[in-house]
This record gives C-alpha cells, sequence and structure tokens, in this order.
C-alpha cells in the first residue's frame, strides 16, 4: 500500500514550513497534489521526492534555474531539465578555469595578452569589462568603492584603464563572491600593488574551495532529480 504524508510530516522531514510547501506546490513545481474528502493535501511519495530535490537544488543552484528544471519535470520535459543542469555545470567548470587562469595571470610579468586578447595601457571600460567578462556598470560600482581607479583620455574624456588596473577588475570579478567586505577587498589590491601574493593566493584558494562545495552540491543537487525522474518512470509503466 502507498504511503501517504500529510504536509506537516513533509515540513518536518525536511525542516522547513508547511508555508514553503505550499508556496512550491503554488509556482507549479510539483506534481498534482490530491485532496481528501475534508479537502487536506495528501502527499504522495512522488511529491515528498519532488519536495526533497527542490531542497537540496537550492542548496547548489540559483532560484530560477531550480524553478525551471522542476516545471519542465513536472511538464514531461525531463531530458531538457537535465541539459539545464548540464549547462550550470558547464559555467562551473569555466568559472574554476577562469579562476585558475587569472592567478597565474597576476603573477605574470609580462601580461600583455589574456585569453588571445591584446593588453594595453589605454583600454576602454568597454574593453576591459569584456576581457573580465562583467558589465561596464559593475566597474564603474567598483570605481566610485575606490578599488579600482580610471584615467580620462586628453581627447575624448572616456574612461581608460592600465594594464595594473585590468589586473585589479580580474581580481576583483574573481574573488567578490568569496571576498565579502570591501576593506578586505582593498587590502588585498594594494597587496597586488607591491606584488605581496600570499593574501592574494590564499584568497583565490578559497574561491577554488568555494566552487568544489558549489559543485559537490550540484551533484548531490542531480542525484535526487535522478531519483525524482525515476518516480514519473514508474508511474508511466517504463
Amino acid at each position: 500500500m502507498q504511503k501517504n504524508y500529510t504536509p506537516t510530516q513533509i515540513a518536518n522531514a525536511l525542516n522547513v514550513s508547511t508555508t514553503t510547501l505550499r508556496r512550491y506546490e503554488e509556482q507549479g513545481l510539483l506534481p498534482d497534489v490530491p485532496r481528501t474528502t475534508g479537502n487536506h493535501r495528501t502527499y504522495r511519495p512522488i511529491h515528498y521526492q519532488a519536495f526533497r530535490t527542490i531542497r537540496s537544488l537550492l542548496m547548489g543552484y540559483d532560484i530560477p534555474v531550480v524553478y525551471d528544471v522542476m516545471r519542465k519535470i513536472k511538464n514531461g520535459d525531463r531530458i531538457h531539465a537535465l541539459w539545464l543542469v548540464n549547462h550550470e555545470l558547464h559555467q562551473i567548470q569555466e568559472e574554476k578555469q577562469r579562476v585558475e587562469e587569472i592567478l597565474a595571470m597576476i603573477k605574470n610579468a609580462d601580461f600583455t595578452t589574456y585569453r588571445n586578447v591584446k593588453i594595453t595601457n589605454a583600454m576602454s571600460i568597454g574593453k576591459v569589462a569584456e576581457i573580465a567578462g562583467v558589465n561596464t556598470s559593475a566597474i564603474r560600482h567598483w570605481e566610485k568603492e575606490g578599488l579600482i581607479r580610471s584615467e580620462r583620455d586628453k581627447d575624448n574624456g572616456y574612461r581608460i584603464f592600465t594594464v595594473p588596473e585590468l589586473r585589479k577588475i580580474l581580481v576583483i570579478s574573481s574573488l567578490r563572491r568569496t571576498v565579502y567586505y570591501i576593506e578586505n577587498m582593498k587590502q588585498l589590491l594594494n597587496d597586488l600593488d607591491v606584488h605581496s601574493y600570499s593574501k592574494i593566493d590564499r584568497s583565490f584558494q578559497l574561491a577554488l574551495q568555494k566552487l568544489n562545495q558549489q559543485l559537490t552540491m550540484k551533484f548531490a543537487g542531480i542525484a535526487e532529480i535522478m531519483n525524482y525522474i525515476d518516480f514519473y518512470k514508474i508511474e508511466d509503466g517504463c
């Protein structure tokens, strides 16, 4: 006989509120939920696994991605859901490669190219944003915070950035998720100016460690997805 669960039972098991469970249901993330004759929700094992999957995915993925994946599974587009999480894995792989490249780059005295892009001492804000893979608004914000500084083109007044400032922008763009305080980041950038790399190296190692943790959580979420999809296969008679 198939086991049924009350909202309170699942909420207690997953350490969330019943309001959270209802929100997931209202967002269209679950299979249709049957009701008792008294109009109370009654969850089946597939719903319990759906909730487990959501909670696990939220540890490693952004909310929009999690919701998109769950809706696609519910609507039968399970392969597309798997491609979505595969894309996220590809992105974290690229981020890891980028962090490792930048760590090697900042110690390289002959910094004339980066990813086959020629580096000069008079780069526009658009150019450095393209190289660093960030928005120009982020660069303006970092300049406002005193992390970097630009010069002005004498002919047109536009911002131009030197090689040392580009190094700083690359460091900030790599460590902004792990170095939370502006003063800490300023100290790291000062160390960069005087070629003192010990703290910078530790910060990059912390960034890589965090990426490793994120990767582990992403794969834990994928394991729950596969268990969830198995429930659909059983219901579909596959």
